[in-house]
């Protein structure tokens, strides 16, 4: 996820938490205002009324039964004397309508001039007030929806506007190729953690190129300075193998020797190749034609290795075309085609399948892998002949990985490698 969605995305949440607890509490402050505001009319009324009973007794056996707007009923003196005011919501049918209104309810207690106790029971419409807390609600709801769009908006717009420092650096880096020079760092802004962020990148690549060199130096210094001395050493056992009086005992043990440099020699050449693949020294890229290679290749090894009678089967579905360098096409599929016909048995069978996005090999064995080690460095069966430096497999994997593609090994009764070239 990328850093604008995912500050986003937690602002938003932030935001619309914030505002939703602002709001529920703006709710209800505004309705028990409101209530309070009703409390306080009835309260009014109460005085308005109580004022005029005293004034004139005969009020007290009467009830405003049009509007329902009050009632008074006597009290007992043990009734009078716990009695609390209080309010509440109710309703009252109103005939007229033939349905309830909804009212706010006040109950008080006076004393009247007679010396006698009354509970006024006073009622105020609550239709209008409704109405108003429907209306707080609907526009309450607006306003923040409204309000949380124009913020996200607003926080977004300047966020993008901070971050394109970021993605003038993120596109930099992406350009940072090792082996090639460092492109020039264009990437002015006037926040701080940027500035340093952009002195630490160009810092860290310049280390990063510096150390790559030197690497690929040592390395290119390491293989030819072990390989003039092996070349050397294989040459003065040719010259001592042609020598007189030497027994089988010694020309044995000479050509295990010739052997034994000969598979240092090609050990060296893989581990500086496997080395060169993942320093990305192979980065010219064209089209390959897989088909071709592949017939190129195994027309080849079929020739070396004729003497193990192998039955060979291509299936071509499709042609099979991929974006690489063309030295290492040649070095993976030989290497994969190799290990198929080196492991093989004397009359196996080897089967290569191509379509449009992958190509499968497959040839007889006895017994599976291990799908774990595998496409280790140095893995090998007791079985494997001693020429084998057990790399083979290891600089497919890098090939591919390098590229982005997928390989994959099956033994289903024979052993297959499906390679799929879709990144």
């Amino acid at each position: 996820m990328k850093l604008l969605h995912y500050t986003n995305r937690n602002l938003f949440i932030f935001v619309s938490l914030l505002m939703g607890i602002w709001g529920v509490f703006f709710y209800f402050a505004i309705i028990d205002e409101i209530m309070d505001e009703t409390d306080d009319t009835l309260e009014n009324y109460r005085e308005i009324i109580v004022s005029k009973v005293l004034d004139n007794p005969d009020l007290l056996v009467m009830e405003d039964n049009i509007l329902h707007s009050y009632a008074i009923r006597p009290l007992t003196d043990e009734e009078a004397e716990d009695y609390e005011e209080y309010f509440y919501d109710s309703t009252i049918y109103v005939e007229t309508e033939d349905e309830d209104k909804p009212v706010r309810v006040m109950k008080s207690c006076f004393r009247a001039s007679d010396d006698k106790f009354y509970e006024l029971e006073l009622r105020i419409s609550t239709l209008e007030r409704d109405d108003m807390v429907e209306a707080i609600f609907r526009y309450l709801l607006i306003l923040y929806v409204a309000l949380l769009i124009c913020v996200m908006i607003g926080m977004r717009l300047v966020l993008k506007k901070v971050f394109v420092p970021l993605h003038r650096l993120l596109a930099w880096l992406d350009k940072v190729i090792p082996g090639k020079p460092i492109p020039i760092l264009d990437n002015q802004t006037h926040i701080t953690e940027f500035k340093k962020l952009n002195e630490a990148a160009v810092a860290m690549s310049r280390r990063s190129e510096q150390a790559y060199e030197e690497q690929k130096q040592f390395i290119e210094n390491a293989s030819h300075e072990l390989q003039t001395p092996l070349a050397i050493s294989r040459g003065k056992l040719e010259l001592l193998a042609e020598s007189e009086g030497l027994t089988e005992q010694q020309l044995t043990d000479i050509d295990e020797l010739y052997r034994t440099l000969g598979r240092a020699v090609k050990l060296n050449k893989s581990l500086l190749l496997l080395s060169r693949i993942n320093n990305r020294q192979y980065l010219d890229v064209s089209s390959i034609n897989l088909n071709e290679i592949v017939k190129e290749i195994v027309s080849d090894l079929m020739e070396v290795y004729e003497h193990k009678g192998i039955e060979l089967s291509i299936e071509e579905y499709a042609v099979c075309v991929v974006q690489m360098n063309d030295s290492l096409a040649h070095i993976l599929l030989t290497n994969l085609l190799k290990n198929a016909i080196v492991h093989n048995y004397k009359g196996g069978r080897l089967k290569v399948v191509l379509e449009k996005e992958t190509l499968q090999v497959m040839n007889s064995g006895d017994k599976p892998l291990d799908k774990n080690k595998i496409f280790h460095r140095f893995y090998r069966l007791d079985s494997d002949s001693k020429e084998s430096t057990g790399l083979g497999l290891a600089i497919v994997k890098s090939i591919t990985d390098m590229y982005g593609f997928h390989i994959a090994y099956n033994y289903d009764g024979a052993h297959s490698f499906v390679l799929n070239f879709v990144k």
